[in-house]
Parts: structure tokens; sequence; C-alpha cells
């Protein structure tokens, strides 16, 4: 069987930076198996498959060895296919997860914003466990629905943080958000998901559902500038409404091809 596939650069105004997605527009599901086969092949921190219901569009993704909840960098590269090459019309899209949420994604000229559930984190015990899978002691820790979010002193530490995948993947997670004020923006982050297939994300949009309420809160301001400092780094607008949040950004297309699964 033949399938189309885009790659997508997403948080990002330029090619080869942001982070990278696999976007494939299906007309009905395929097995799990062979979904879960093309992200592997695909190597990237998620591919994202698409199935058209009426005016919305069912979403799911795949890291390179799990099916996850949410993955915001997909999401918003899957609406910028829809918009930009599959003929979607009108500049609001619709998506619905595989727990049935509604994802929604509006478009105003060439930014993209997502519309997420916000995150409820509450703090936790900083644990030796996960203290040591860092060079730097994190000074608090938070946990999410998924994912840890631990808190330091300044941007220079997020930058010099050198994670241990090995005692990370051990933590009971998807993955783990370092965070700090950030010098030229209002805060800045990085992303470990070891237990997920991809030692580092370049861009996370979900983890900005937990880190949005929390600078919110820290800064006493809803509109923020947000920057994950990976290698590729991506660029973010957020803005906390209470319940939601919106993550805003641009994307780049890289690639449009043709796989074969049989």
């Amino acid at each position: 069987m033949k399938q189309k596939i885009y790659q997508v650069d997403a948080f990002t105004d330029r090619i080869f930076q942001g982070n990278p997605a696999a976007v494939c527009p299906l007309e009905f599901w395929l097995s799990n198996n062979i979904m879960q086969k093309i992200a592997m092949e695909n190597n990237l921190s998620e591919t994202a498959f698409y199935v058209k219901e009426g005016h919305r569009y069912h979403i799911r993704w795949f890291t390179p060895t799990v099916e996850v909840d949410l993955c915001g960098h997909a999401t918003l590269a899957t609406a910028y296919v829809l918009f930009n090459h599959e003929s979607h019309p009108g500049n609001s899209i619709s998506f619905i997860t595989k727990k049935n949420e509604a994802l929604n994604v509006r478009k105003i000229g060439d930014l993209l914003t997502l519309d997420f559930p916000a995150d409820r984190f509450e703090k936790v015990e900083l644990t030796d466990e996960i203290k040591m899978a860092f060079n730097i002691y994190p000074k608090i820790a938070f946990k999410g629905r998924t994912d840890y979010l631990l808190i330091y002193d300044s941007e220079s530490e997020i930058r010099r943080i050198v994670p241990d995948f090995e005692k990370l993947s051990g933590l009971n997670c998807r993955g783990v958000i370092v965070t700090a004020r950030g010098e030229r923006v209002d805060f800045v982050s990085r992303f470990f998901g070891p237990q997920s297939g991809v030692n580092e994300d370049p861009v996370t949009g979900s983890a900005h559902t937990t880190l949005t309420p929390y600078w919110a809160g820290q800064l006493g301001k809803t509109e923020m500038i947000a920057v994950q400092l990976s290698k590729r780094q991506g660029y973010l607008k957020c803005n906390h409404l209470g319940e939601r949040v919106e993550i805003s950004g641009e994307c780049r297309l890289y690639m449009v091809g043709e796989i074969r699964t049989e």
C-alpha cells in the first residue's frame, strides 16, 4: 500500500530548526502495528496520523516506540499540512483525540495557534532519583498528568544541564521538563523523554500546557514568549486562559513523499 507523507518543521520560521514531525493523511485507520512501524521507520520524535470525519479530524501520535496521548508540535504540523496542502477550508480546524478530547487550531497569517487543555500539576518531593538524573540539581519539583516539571535558577543552568538518560528512564512519567526564567524571553525549557523513545525533544508543545500555567503564576502575566533550548531551538507564544492554554508558532514544509507499507 502506498501512503502519502509530509515532514514539517514546527515552531520555527525557517527550515532545519524547530521540531520535525511527520504527518500521514489517512482515509481509514491503519493497524496500530503498521502505524507504530511507520513512526519507528521515520525515527522522528512524533509521527501524526489523521482521519477526516465530517468537519473534524481524528488524530493520533506515535513516537518511534509508543503511542502518546498528546503532542503539540505534531498537531501544529498537521494543521499546517491541512491548511496549506490538503485543501482544508477556512482558518480553524477541530481535532479529536483518541480520548475524545477536542483540540482546536486557528490560523492568522503564518501563525498557527493551538488551543489545548491546561495541565494540572502539584508539588512533589525532590527525590534522590530525580536529583541524581542530572548534573545540576533542581530547586523544586512538580508532577503533572504525564510529566515532571523541574524548576531551576537560571537560563544558564538549563543550557548546561546534562541528563543521565538511563536514570531518567527509570522515573515513572512520560518525560521531564526543566525550566527557568529567560534572559531575553519570559521562560526557557528543555524536555527529556527516554521513556517515550525520545532522549531530548527539540520543541515540545504539550510540555507548554504545564509550563504556561506555571509561569503565568510566577510572572503574574498571561501572555508570554518562550524558547525551548534544544540544539534546533523552538519559539513559542503562550497564553494562559485558565482551563485552557494557547500555544502559537509557525511551521515550514521540509518534504512531501510517499511511503510503501508492503
